[in-house]
């Protein structure tokens, strides 16, 4: 049995105050459903089987490229950080895996595996990091990685990303999530072909040490730290290296990483319909990159990349298998509670979109009837899914009200008085 870190008992006591009114509201919700022709069983149940990763460095306090404000009790190592995920898992029972970060989070692998295994924790996507330099690295990242004018500076990031490919091998990971800040400040400062086509010769080297079961996926962003240009800046970019790669390349999507007034989930829908669609990192965005907690802008747009995944998943759409991530920067909040929140904002949206009347949804689409169709999604992401998550987490052994039963366990407390207090210093958002 795995362990946990928050008392079974305090849980317990949490949840056996909240259950009667959580009972009574699922029964109301279940009868309205009923009515509508839903089994609200069948969606929690659903639910229930839905998860997704959190970000290794997600549970560290973050920042702009202007300061950072240190937390109490901040994960010195990727081991406090197991620690802090494994709250987060065992609270909300939407979080099973964690992804990694190198060289963050380097560590013996069979040690990060036994002190996962420990909370019955997994390993999501290995992430590599070619965008920033590490202690004793011989070449400099600054002006590219992979797309680098000099051989050796690319030949030493094609190295790192494929020691990333044999640690997660040890984990048990099958995906390797490759983000570059490759691009340029100036115009004039690279050559856009010769950036790219140094780019995909790279990343035909990684793709090459690829075991037969592992994904790939590439990530796409707009703009920063290049600012002028970026070498993977969209998502048609994107789909590009996805097909120039081969099968088991995939566009990974980031919500944030796209232009204010992008429709997200028409593309979303065109990778589908194409077969590259990779997965996610769910945050939420105001200005631009600002990886702000999932949900907390805009979660009817949440919901609506979610309509066109449960569509793909309801029509059985081939090689749909999207992996879904977390990846926020949690300056003003406790990186913890912030994390369980989002994790029950993606269910949320995925409850949400289980409910759509996808027959009648249909009909007015062939009918040209757009009102109706979209007061067929507004109905229900209307719906107040609440109950059915709540139940979820009730029957997986999580806690009705995550963020209470944190706050009443202390662990926050806790942690800081066993963790070094941390020096405010400079920017960076980890």
């Amino acid at each position: 049995m795995s362990e946990t870190i928050i008392s079974a008992n305090l849980v317990a006591s949490h949840n056996a105050a909240r259950q009667p009114d959580l009972e009574r509201d699922y029964a109301s919700l279940g009868e309205r459903l009923d009515r509508r022709g839903i089994a609200i069983d069948v969606i929690r149940d659903k639910v229930e089987k839905f998860g997704v990763a959190i970000p290794s460095w997600g549970v560290g306090t973050g920042g702009t490229r202007f300061a950072r404000f240190p937390g109490p009790g901040e994960p010195r190592d990727i081991f406090d950080k197991i620690e802090d995920c494994a709250v987060i898992a065992q609270l909300t029972q939407a979080t099973p895996t964690v992804s990694l970060h190198i060289p963050w989070d380097k560590a013996d692998p069979n040690r990060l595996k036994q002190a996962a295994s420990r909370f019955g924790l997994g390993f999501d996507a290995m992430n590599s990091n070619t965008f920033s330099d590490a202690r004793d690295q011989e070449l400099s990242y600054k002006f590219g990685s992979l797309s680098h004018a000099d051989a050796g500076t690319r030949r030493q990031a094609v190295e790192h990303n494929l020691e990333c490919i044999e640690i997660g091998k040890t984990l048990g990971s099958k995906a390797l999530t490759v983000w570059i800040g490759d691009g340029s400040n100036f115009p004039g400062q690279v050559n856009f072909a010769k950036a790219f086509e140094r780019y995909l010769d790279a990343m035909r080297e990684i793709y090459a040490g690829l075991p037969d079961d592992w994904r790939l996926f590439t990530e796409h962003k707009m703009y920063e730290p290049a600012f002028y240009s970026t070498v993977v800046q969209d998502w048609g970019t994107n789909y590009i290296i996805a097909r120039e790669l081969g099968d088991k390349a995939f566009c990974l999507v980031d919500l944030g990483h796209h232009a204010p007034n992008v429709n997200i989930e028409m593309i979303v829908s065109r990778l589908i319909q194409f077969g590259k669609l990779g997965g996610f990192h769910f945050n939420d965005s105001k200005y631009g990159d600002d990886d702000l907690d999932a949900g907390s802008i805009d979660p009817y747009r949440l919901f609506l990349v979610f309509n066109e995944l449960v569509d793909a998943e309801l029509s059985g759409a081939k090689g749909f298998n999207p992996a879904h991530m977390l990846d926020q920067s949690h300056n003003v909040t406790d990186p913890i509670e912030s994390l369980m929140l989002s994790a029950v904002e993606v269910q949320r949206a995925y409850a949400q979109a289980l409910l759509v009347d996808r027959k009648a949804l249909e009909g007015f689409q062939e009918k040209n009837d757009a009102l109706m169709a979209t007061q067929t999604l507004k109905a229900a992401y209307r719906t107040d899914v609440e109950p059915i998550l709540a139940m979820a987490r009730l029957r997986t052994g999580g806690a009705v009200d995550p963020v209470a039963a944190y706050r009443e366990a202390g662990y926050r407390a806790k942690v800081a008085a066993e963790r070094p207090a941390v020096a405010s210093g400079g920017g960076g958002i980890v």
